[in-house]
């Protein structure tokens, strides 16, 4: 499971990259996401993630701390999606509205020769 978490934080965040890189301010939006997504799983795979494990624990029982996954991260997470959510819609609409204004949706203002 840690080896498939890891391969995805990977692909996020090289995917992520490789469209900061573009020309494009769309491409660089979904890059920016993409960016976040990976930190998101990265923060949210610190919290250890089990399978199999009840996340609340049984009335009576003192429990085991270690079998237990860290509330903090998810919290953290959770809320770093929201934040994520809002600036990808602002970061939209100011691309809507530089291109009104340029023309263009390169980054440099400026169609290529």
């Amino acid at each position: 499971m840690e080896m498939i978490l890891a391969i995805g934080i990977g692909v996020f965040a090289a995917s992520g990259v490789w469209l900061l890189l573009r020309p494009r301010t769309y491409q660089v939006i979904i890059g920016l996401s993409l960016i976040s997504y990976a930190v998101n799983l990265f923060i949210f795979s610190m919290g250890r993630v089990r399978i199999d494990v009840p996340p609340i624990l049984k009335p009576g029982t003192a429990g085991d701390p270690a079998r237990l996954a860290d509330p903090m991260p998810q919290a953290l997470v959770l809320t770093a999606i929201v934040i994520g959510f809002a600036m990808t819609a602002l970061f939209l609409v100011l691309l809507l509205a530089a291109r009104g204004r340029t023309g263009t949706d390169h980054v440099d203002g400026r169609e290529q020769d």
